[in-house]
C-alpha cells in the first residue's frame, strides 16, 4: 500500500510539473504573438533568448515573419530575418511571407525576403500575381528583374496580367505587356485578361490589350 501510495504521489508531482511547464509555454507563446502585433522587438528578443522558436506559428500556420509582412512592418521583418526566421514556410492557405509582403505592397520587405532566399516563383499563386492584383507597380517591376515566370498561373488559371486587367491597373498592364506577357492565356472560366478588363469596364486596359498586337 505504501509503495502504491508513493507511486501515485510521484505521478501527481510529474503531472503538476508538466502542467506548470505547459502553462509557462502557452504564456510565452501568447506573449510572442502579442509582441509581433505590438512591434515589441525587445520582448521578442527576450523570448528568443529563453528558447522560443523564431518560426512559432499561430493557429493558421502564420509564422512571426508572415505576421510582420502582413502587418507591413518592415523593421520587424528585418529583425526576424536577422534572427534566422525561415522565409520558405507557408501557412495553411499556401501563403509565404514574400507573398504577403507583395500583397501589402511593402517593397523593402519584398527585397529583404528575396535576399534571404524566399521562393519567388512557387506553384499556384505567386508574389507577382499578388502584387499585380493589388496594383503595386514597383514590386511588379522588381520581381520581373528576378526572372520570375511572367505567365505563371494560379490554381484557377489567373495570371499576373489577368489580375492587373481585372482590377484596372493600367500601369501594371503596360509593364507586363512590355515584358511580353501572354494575352491569349485563359483561366478556368475560359476568360482572357481582355475579357476581364472588359467585364470590369476598364476600357483603357481593354484598348491597350487589343492594340498590343497579340490579343
Amino acid at each position: 500500500m505504501k509503495r502504491l501510495f508513493g507511486r501515485i504521489c510521484r505521478l501527481a508531482i510529474l503531472l503538476a510539473t508538466f502542467l506548470a511547464s505547459f502553462a509557462v509555454l502557452a504564456g510565452a507563446y501568447d506573449d510572442m504573438l502579442e509582441a509581433v502585433i505590438t512591434k515589441d522587438r525587445g520582448k521578442i528578443y527576450h523570448l528568443l533568448q529563453r528558447g522560443m522558436d523564431v518560426n512559432t506559428t499561430d493557429r493558421s500556420g502564420n509564422t512571426l515573419l508572415m505576421m510582420a509582412a502582413r502587418n507591413d512592418d518592415h523593421s520587424m521583418v528585418e529583425f526576424l530575418l536577422r534572427n534566422n526566421a525561415n522565409s520558405l514556410i507557408k501557412n495553411k492557405y499556401g501563403d509565404s511571407a514574400l507573398m504577403l509582403a507583395s500583397l501589402r505592397g511593402n517593397l523593402k520587405s519584398v527585397i529583404a525576403l528575396v535576399a534571404a532566399g524566399a521562393e519567388i516563383d512557387p506553384e499556384g499563386w505567386t508574389p507577382l500575381i499578388y502584387a499585380a492584383f493589388e496594383g503595386h507597380a514597383e514590386i511588379v517591376r522588381y520581381l520581373l528583374t528576378k526572372d520570375v515566370d511572367i505567365d505563371a498561373q494560379s490554381e484557377n488559371g489567373t495570371t499576373a496580367l489577368m489580375a492587373a486587367s481585372r482590377n484596372g491597373h493600367l500601369e501594371i498592364v503596360k509593364i507586363l505587356l512590355a515584358q511580353d506577357a501572354d494575352v491569349h492565356l485563359v483561366n478556368q472560366d475560359n476568360l482572357t485578361a481582355g475579357d476581364m478588363a472588359l467585364a470590369g469596364r476598364h476600357f483603357a486596359v481593354t484598348n491597350l490589350l487589343k492594340s498590343s498586337g497579340n490579343h
